[in-house]
């Protein structure tokens, strides 16, 4: 097939056909210009289904690939999303650098979820082949692109910064029970506990909401970390064992647990010479209706807020309606009976319709994302901090050239 021309839909590339391959594969429906034109994953059912399911709904034509370099060496594909679990991006980045060196790939931009690696080294060199490929590059980060925060971004930045001056606190929580597949559960695996898998959410949706419209977020110098760190929940007796059942044996929370509590505090200079902060919070030990994503921006005469199970649509289900446990109200569902909020559109709430919608706008106009690698080092960065803060029991003063190194200490290779 002939290179993308500048009238023709992005052919898109899935890597990967898990959890976040579905979100996206929702947020396609609503994005022009675009065609799912291929995915592949080392799960033969997931990736044929994944595939079958953008044919029905006319994403397609689609086409589940074998392997990466099946597809990346295919012709059909322009562009694509690293979907894949963390311990496996690297590999897969150096694979489409060497495809795009050797010139067997026309494939031309990638974008790879949240968090771009597990240390900051690695983050650096999923950056650094990016570039030396010639490749666009986005970091997939959706609470950016939520509805809410791209609508309260905007109000605060037009109406009242100017009047008040900049904002100087962000405040961002996301909590839930905990993750679907046993990697991320894995400390050396993923990356860490729930600091690396949900606080790389928190830390850069606040530093979006620190920064103005079109402003590049280093524009806010990073100064300190603080951070703490606990398994509040899952090393109990009890839910150790019942994880280690849920995964098979694969994940054992009474030897070997990862964190399932974060808090975070970060210091940074605005570029006025002022100090604003971040303040996150994370957890896998929160029971509720599903995921809460709450969210704060404070001014000198301001404030904005969200809270993703504040709805506008709730339902109430008496003891006398029963069901089997599922996921159709809200995301990591904890409950099918009582007064439920209902999340009308996770897709778009969440901001995976949006977040798609841009970068394929970006890589159609062969235009560089403003959200690139480059932030997702900085986000890395930061967990490092926190993490290291932690193991410290201190303030880390930034920048810290140690970090450049460092593995959090449930990332570490089991010892044999």
């Amino acid at each position: 097939m002939s290179a993308l021309e500048k009238e023709d839909p992005l052919r898109l590339g899935m890597i990967g056909a898990g959890f976040m391959a579905q979100f996206h594969l929702r947020a396609l429906i609503g994005v022009r210009n675009v065609v799912l034109a291929g995915v592949v994953s080392t799960t033969a059912a997931r990736r044929e289904a994944l595939a079958a399911e953008a044919n029905a709904a006319g994403l397609g034509p689609c086409r589940a690939y074998p392997d990466l370099q099946a597809m990346l060496e295919s012709g059909a594909v322009d562009a694509v999303w690293i979907v894949s679990p963390n311990h496996t991006r690297l590999a897969v980045m150096r694979t489409i650098h060497a495809a795009r060196k050797a010139g067997r790939t026309q494939v031309f931009a990638v974008a790879c979820e949240k968090p771009l690696a597990r240390t900051l080294g690695e983050a650096r060199e999923m950056l650094a082949l990016a570039e030396d490929a010639g490749l666009l590059h986005g970091y997939l980060e959706n609470q950016l692109f939520s509805t809410a925060v791209q609508r309260g971004h905007d109000i605060i930045w037009r109406r009242a910064v100017p009047n008040a001056g900049r904002p100087y606190l962000a405040r961002a929580t996301e909590e839930h029970s905990g993750p679907h597949e046993p990697w991320f559960w894995d400390g050396e695996r993923q990356g860490g506990g729930v600091l690396s898998d949900m606080m790389c959410h928190s830390v850069e949706v606040a530093r979006y909401l620190l920064t103005a419209p079109g402003e590049r977020r280093d524009v806010l110098k990073l100064t300190s970390a603080n951070a703490t760190v606990s398994t509040l929940k899952w090393r109990r007796p009890a839910y150790a064992e019942k994880l280690r059942r849920r995964t098979g044996g694969e994940i054992d929370y009474a030897n070997r647990p990862a964190e399932d509590f974060a808090r975070g505090l970060l210091t940074l200079q605005d570029p006025d010479g002022n100090e604003a902060v971040i303040e996150a919070t994370t957890s896998w030990a929160y029971v509720g209706p599903g995921l809460r994503i709450t969210l704060e921006l404070l001014g000198p005469e301001y404030s904005m807020e969200f809270n993703s199970l504040s709805t506008g649509l709730k339902i109430f289900l008496s003891r006398e309606v029963t069901g089997s446990a599922g996921e159709d109200l809200v995301e990591k569902q904890n409950a099918e009976q009582g007064l439920m909020p209902v999340l009308d559109d996770e897709a778009g709430i969440y901001g995976y319709t949006l977040e798609n919608r841009y970068f394929v706008d970006c890589f159609r106009a062969r235009r560089m994302p403003v959200e690139s690698f480059a932030d997702g080092v900085a986000v890395v960065e930061m967990l490092m901090a926190l993490y290291r803060s932690a193991e410290l029991g201190r303030t880390i003063a930034l920048p810290d050239p140690d970090l450049e190194d460092y593995v959090p200490p449930v990332a570490r290779p089991k010892e044999q």
